[in-house]
């Protein structure tokens, strides 16, 4: 078989699908069972059996699941907080690197292709399945909990920083504590979680949508496995990337649920605890299967429209009402002190502030990683006809400045009611109620803490059936339209690793998993790298 490895094809040769990739294909087995699935065998029967046990043994080892998923969680985040930050860093490097490289003027689908979404409805997608839930429970939070430290001025425990190096200088000064706490929440927001689902996504979509072969993740890793990505390897490929999406969304829909409850208990008097919140997970999950059957255009398209819509009048209506013109100017000045304070906080190599790096960093960067097969598929999905230069700049971009927005807006009017006003409600709130601790302290309260419930809830929803389709596609080795009662079965048990997930330790079994999964999916990803750039050389530009 003639090898891809080098650009063969002449400039401006048409080459809308290259069958050279497609070669062994059908060594994926698909088989329709008893039940009306349509699935890979063996990627469908490893990842179920492993969802299936995790379950169970976490819910019957309730009490011993807490401590474990806690030094779990300890261990990776303390002694791969370089690996993790130095892995982010190349991903970012290569998208720019790709974007005014030669490579950028290749076309996803061919030389003709063109695009099948709108900006407004490709943006809305990409936005609403990418960091809709985090944004929600983070926006406040983070902001607050950064300025805060920032302000105190280095901490240390038994001999060690727990502060962060870059923030050090801000103590006593309001100011300079804002501006570096808000540069601290961007790093996390920004570039670096938008070009690790930018990798993914392109390598989904060139080798899907230009070279033809299924749409999983096994199929970017072509040029290196050759014949052997239809075996066991791509086997453990998907399977790695199916537990990476489950549980990486597990823990957004069970910080979801803890800030729904939350909502409803600061609106309506609704009772907290685990009871409220794995009721919250059940209830949602019900309703995401009405959209999982819906399919992409008439559900998740349509709820992402709806839900940024919402986004847009309740961040439009904080900024109103808000300190308006602090932060207007706020959203240039946290820019311009994200980049002057980026190779500080990027930094992997010598760090003192391990609070910042192992607490902090390491954990977002699992995160989005282990949401990386998910989303990156997801945007491949919706991305159809755009030039390569074109979608990274789009998807490293335009999120990032709405992140840096909805950040500035919420963190920024945060911690102008601390300063300015004195208003202490929302730093002694839990962290589930700071949102709506910070619009209590705003015009009509009720009004848009029931809209912020309702963009939690909406955002939970777009997760869980995007997710859903997500991992359908990649069980199913890489048929995009499989049978309703299998995305139906993926739906159901995001819910309940979910629900196994609050009762056997909550935030901190969540983050655990999302760490657990995220750590062998990042050698995933870089290896992805690599092999996605050999596949752009072989494509006309």
């Amino acid at each position: 078989m003639k090898e891809k490895n080098d650009p063969m094809i002449p400039d401006g040769e048409v080459n809308p699908i290259d069958t050279d990739y497609q070669v062994g294909q059908d060594n994926i087995v698909v088989n329709v069972g008893p039940f009306g699935l349509d699935i890979h065998n063996r990627v469908f029967a490893v990842s179920g059996v492993m969802i299936i046990a995790f379950v169970v043994l976490t819910l019957l080892f309730q009490a011993e699941a807490e401590p474990f998923f806690g030094n779990i969680r300890t261990w990776l985040t303390g002694n791969l907080d370089g690996f993790f930050m130095g892995a982010a860093n190349i991903f970012v490097i290569l998208c720019l690197a790709l974007v005014v490289s030669p490579l950028g003027r290749v076309r996803l689908g061919g030389t003709e292709a063109k695009p099948d979404y709108s900006y407004l409805g490709w943006f809305s997608m990409l936005f609403a399945a990418g960091m809709g839930i985090g944004l929600m429970y983070y926006g406040v939070s983070e902001p607050l909990g950064h300025f805060g430290t920032a302000f105190a001025g280095p901490t240390f425990e038994n001999g060690v920083r727990t502060d962060y190096a870059p923030l050090a200088g801000a103590a006593g000064d309001a100011a300079a504590a804002q501006k570096l706490a808000m540069a601290a929440t961007i790093y996390h927001w920004a570039l670096h979680p938008w070009a690790i689902y930018a990798i993914m996504a392109l390598g989904l979509a060139l080798f899907s949508f230009n070279k033809g072969l299924p749409l999983t993740i096994r199929s970017v890793f072509y040029p290196i496995l050759g014949e052997r990505v239809w075996g066991w390897p791509g086997h453990i490929i998907d399977i790695l990337a199916i537990l990476a999406t489950l549980f990486g969304l597990a823990t957004s829909l069970g910080l979801g649920a803890s800030q729904a409850a939350s909502g409803l208990h600061s609106v309506f008097g609704l009772p907290l605890g685990e009871t409220t919140e794995i009721l919250l997970v059940l209830g949602i999950t019900g309703l995401a299967l009405f959209s999982v059957v819906a399919g992409l255009d008439a559900g998740v398209k349509k709820l992402s429209e709806i839900n940024m819509i919402l986004a847009v009048l309740l961040v439009f209506f904080v900024l109103v009402v808000g300190p308006t013109i602090a932060i207007l100017t706020g959203f240039f000045d946290n820019i311009v002190s994200y980049f002057r304070y980026l190779p500080q906080l990027a930094n992997p190599v010598g760090r003192e502030d391990t609070g910042f790096a192992t607490g902090w960093t390491a954990f977002y960067w699992a995160w989005w990683i282990s949401w990386s097969p998910f989303v990156g598929m997801f945007i491949a999905r919706v991305s159809r006809g755009r030039t390569v230069r074109e979608f990274i700049i789009s998807v490293l971009l335009v999120p990032s400045v709405a992140c840096v927005f909805w950040m500035t807006v919420f963190g920024g009017t945060a911690i102008q009611q601390v300063v300015a006003d004195g208003y202490q409600t929302a730093v002694n709130a839990e962290l589930p109620l700071q949102l709506f601790a910070v619009l209590n302290g705003l015009p009509l309260a009720s009004i848009t803490s029931f809209i912020a419930i309702v963009l939690v809830i909406v955002f939970f929803v777009t997760s869980s059936d995007s997710g859903s389709l997500v991992i359908d596609v990649i069980s199913a080795g890489g048929k995009v339209e499989a049978p309703t009662p299998q995305r139906v079965f993926w739906c159901v048990f995001e819910g309940l690793v979910a629900v196994s997930l609050i009762l056997g330790g909550g935030l901190i079994a969540l983050q655990a998993m999302a760490v657990s999964t995220g750590f062998p999916f990042t050698i995933v990803l870089l290896i992805a790298a690599f092999s996605m750039v050999k596949g752009l050389m072989s494509e006309p530009r």
